[in-house]
């Protein structure tokens, strides 16, 4: 792999402030890190790979263009479409409420699509690099192959989020035609996020009860006063074919589901975590291998304990913001994640959902299964693992641990046992308290 790629423009996902992290951590091509000339082993290379000999094709169908045929190379559900109508990509002059951009993910990627846009736009998580760019020329004639940019990392890589290639989810207040009015505010959204900041400037079908969210309005401008116009009662759509404003028979799916969004707003944190653990591990080694004095060990230890809290809190849905009604989607997401497992011996897995009082049944991330985990230095895993262990087991009290019950806990360790390689030993032998 790492084979040379075009590098041409593009812009995934924009991105402004993120978590209070404004200083960055490290040029890119630092020797540890190579970032635009480092070997790449990601679901795009993979892909460059097969498409250069012949391995597969794509075909170009209608005016999705290559879209469906890209979501096939990568198996990413057409169920899981979200869709965003502010003015937040690169192509925003063609993004407004009447022709929304869809985004479709897994665990690895993210693929972007305009109505009429002249490229496909396409995320992937590297195990070692964290997040490329990449895009597809909508051109039927070809030739069709991934070309990777360096030149979004003008926003994609920002001292707000330590200097990481980095793919956000961004909640704004949007005007009638898309356009954000940051002077309202603008949120960098997860799962930690209070639901009154979430999906401003996003389309969300389904239901959340009872809980307001930002998503299914725009902001009318009266004179000189902005005011959201926002009902203090969540909208609820079924369908956007309920919206009337655009014709959902040019997109692949007429939903935008509320729990494929949330789902989203987990991943886009995690990876991004995944992406900090695994550059910050690999300076501290560099370090310590070029200067193997004490206190570079001892600097190496403490980097991997101060990222592995942060790692292992948010893995484990710590700071969740709790749900205080029922979540219910349109699109069928929630029954096909659930299907992928893995399920350990009683049929469990940590892709089930709870949608009633938090995301997840077992509050433990699915990511845990993904090649960018298993992609990080060896110390760093060792790390999360203990420190996965001192929470799950009950050696730390620590208030902000108690929401973790003891049955959960069981449930997370027994699930892991079951279902994930290369589980340290002490998961197996040792004993959970209460």
């Amino acid at each position: 792999m790492g084979r040379a790629i075009v590098i041409t423009g593009l812009i995934f996902l924009s991105i402004a402030a993120a978590f209070g992290k404004h200083e960055a951590l490290v040029d890119i091509e630092h020797p540890a890190i190579q970032y635009t000339h480092g070997h790449l082993d990601d679901p795009g290379d993979h892909l460059n790979f097969r498409l250069q000999y012949n391995e597969t094709h794509l075909k170009f169908d209608g005016p999705q263009g290559y879209l469906r045929s890209v979501l096939n190379e990568f198996k990413i559900p057409i169920d899981s479409q979200i869709v965003v109508f502010s003015k937040t990509s690169f192509q925003s002059e063609r993004i407004s409420p009447q022709n929304p951009r869809s985004l479709f993910f897994n665990d690895s990627v993210i693929v972007g699509w305009v109505h009429g846009g002249p490229v496909i736009e396409i995320a992937a998580e590297d195990p070692h690099q964290g997040m490329i760019f990449y895009k597809i020329g909508q051109r039927p004639d070809g030739p069709i192959h991934l070309d990777r940019d360096v030149n979004c990392l003008s926003c994609h890589i920002a001292p707000e989020n330590a200097g990481l290639p980095s793919a956000l989810m961004h909640s704004v207040y949007a005007g009638p035609d898309g356009t954000p009015i940051p002077e309202l505010g603008n949120f960098l959204t997860d799962d930690r996020s209070p639901f009154a900041q979430r999906w401003g400037g996003w389309y969300v079908t389904g239901s959340t009860g009872s809980t307001v969210h930002m998503g299914n309005e725009d902001v009318a401008a009266k004179g000189r006063a902005l005011k959201p116009m926002l009902s203090g009662e969540p909208r609820t759509l079924e369908s956007l074919k309920g919206l009337g404003l655009f014709d959902t028979n040019s997109y692949l799916s007429p939903y935008s589901d509320v729990v494929a969004l949330m789902v989203f707003e987990h991943e886009m944190h995690m990876m991004n975590l995944l992406t900090e653990v695994g550059w910050r591990t690999r300076l501290a080694l560099y370090q310590r291998d070029q200067n193997p004095s004490w206190g570079a060990r001892r600097a190496t230890e403490h980097v991997l304990r101060d990222t592995s809290r942060e790692f292992v809190d948010y893995m484990l849905f710590t700071d969740e913001a709790p749900l205080t009604d029922k979540v219910e989607g349109t699109s069928g997401f929630d029954e096909e994640f659930s299907k992928r497992g893995p399920d350990d011996s009683k049929g469990r897995s940590l892709r089930q959902f709870d949608l009633h009082h938090r995301l997840m049944r077992y509050p433990c991330s699915f990511m845990i299964y993904s090649d960018a985990f298993d992609g990080l230095p060896d110390e760093a895993k060792g790390a999360i693992y203990q420190r996965m262990w001192q929470i799950l087991s009950g050696q730390d009290r620590a208030e902000k641990y108690r929401k973790l019950s003891l049955d959960d806990r069981k449930a997370i360790v027994e699930i892991l046992r079951d279902t994930k390689r290369r589980l340290p030993d002490y998961f197996q032998a040792s004993a959970i308290v209460r």
